[in-house]
């Protein structure tokens, strides 16, 4: 009897943690939408949960989840990628160029090709020639920033209608649709969000804005997040990539191309981060020198907030695309401004689970960090500009460094690997 149910014990204790994580996942879902409620009550701010704020959301956050998608499976090959910046200035000067002159399937093409000759430039640097990780990625972004700058100052002629910093408007028209019935035709999400109820209109908000404006590009970038986690879990080669990552010695014993391994992982997430830059270049309709704005870095950061899984880095970079969203859309600060509410709300409700843990330091931190965050809210009438330009970077960083979840990288995450070294 006993010998028969062993087994079962570790896939029971499993599923327990499954269900266990599931929960906490779902349960900080709520707390967090009803905290956006409430903010958006209380504050009167409606751009807060609008279906416009939600939209130009996806729109924002898909170049910073590509570029950290790009990174994961760089990582989970065992090879840093800083150069994520650069590959994605690379997709997008491509997307800009292809875009103006055939359309936007040609710049989803010339996208996706610059990011992956970036990826394939630190996958010679750092794989086949053994340099430092973190040197060829910054080499990587310094040269990218000069190459595109060269190649728009020979290519984007005034006469053309563009210039050294940018590019034509795009060629050709990108096909949306919206979901019929709820969010277009009788448009029942519409109807329901112009009511203004707490929460029942607020949840209206954001799913028709999740469901209008759709594009075919949007729906592939969004695939790509089960489809690299299928590959990279399910599948004989995402098992040989990861092992590359975790002891590329013991991989290579077992017959594993290790080399051919980080090769395909570094080139498939540099033309991953190019597929973000796309994204950029179809929100605004053109390239513009610099408005990758450090989002390879972000993505990055998004990371390692998910846990280099596909799951929390998507969450991870929504947090950096909602605050941008945010302050994009609202006339002036008193948007932004309103989010030091939400904050609050979110902070003291970890600093009440951290005391009923037991952890009464880190809780009392936490309620006294929201507390500061209302006093800010009803102390200041308005943000200067400048804040309210860095407001998405610093969402990030807090969220970075209030995280308390267990990181584990890799375990041979940019260290140089040589082939045969290891016996």
């Amino acid at each position: 009897m006993s010998a028969r149910t062993a087994p079962s014990a570790p896939a029971a204790t499993h599923a327990a943690a499954l269900r266990s994580r599931r929960n906490r996942l779902l349960l900080l879902v709520g707390v967090g939408f009803v905290a956006l409620s409430v903010t958006r009550v209380v504050s009167g701010e409606g751009v807060l949960t609008a279906s416009g704020t939600i939209n130009a959301m996806v729109w924002l956050t898909l170049p910073v989840a590509l570029a950290g998608l790009g990174g994961l499976v760089c990582e989970r090959a065992g090879v840093v990628n800083i150069g994520l910046e650069g590959m994605m200035m690379l997709g997008v000067w491509g997307a800009g160029f292809a875009g103006w002159r055939w359309g936007p399937v040609a710049a989803l093409i010339a996208a996706l090709i610059g990011g992956a000759l970036g990826g394939l430039l630190h996958a010679l640097a750092t794989v086949t020639f053994g340099v430092d990780h973190i040197v060829s990625g910054v080499a990587i972004n310094l040269l990218a920033a000069g190459a595109v700058r060269f190649l728009s100052e020979i290519t984007f002629l005034p006469a053309t209608g563009g210039g050294p910093t940018q590019s034509p408007p795009l060629s050709g028209s990108i096909p949306t649709f919206d979901i019929p019935v709820l969010a277009s035709g009788p448009d029942l999400l519409g109807k329901v969000e112009s009511t203004g109820l707490p929460v029942v209109g607020d949840l209206a908000g954001i799913l028709r804005g999740l469901l209008v404006g759709i594009t075919p590009f949007e729906l592939l970038g969004v695939a790509m997040f089960p489809l690299t986690a299928y590959l990279l879990w399910r599948t004989a080669l995402g098992l040989r990539l990861r092992s590359a990552g975790e002891n590329p010695w013991a991989a290579e014993s077992l017959g594993v191309d290790v080399v051919r391994m980080k090769y395909l992982a570094v080139v498939w997430g540099g033309a991953l981060a190019g597929l973000g830059g796309l994204f950029l270049v179809m929100f605004t309709g053109s390239y513009r020198e610099g408005m990758t704005n450090g989002r390879g870095y972000i993505g990055l950061a998004a990371m390692i907030f998910g846990n280099w899984r596909p799951g929390g880095l998507a969450a991870g970079a929504s947090l950096f695309g909602y605050a941008d969203a945010v302050r994009l859309r609202s006339q002036n600060s008193l948007a932004v401004l309103a989010l030091f509410i939400f904050a609050a709300i979110i902070v003291i409700v970890l600093g009440i689970l951290w005391l009923r843990r037991g952890r009464r330091l880190p809780g009392a931190i936490f309620i006294g960090i929201g507390v500061a965050f209302l006093l800010g809210y009803i102390g200041l009438d308005s943000l200067p500009n400048e804040v309210t330009t860095l407001t998405p970077y610093i969402v990030t960083l807090v969220v970075l460094t209030v995280s308390s979840q267990n990181l584990r990288m890799p375990k041979a995450d940019g260290l140089v690997y040589r082939k045969g070294e290891g016996h």
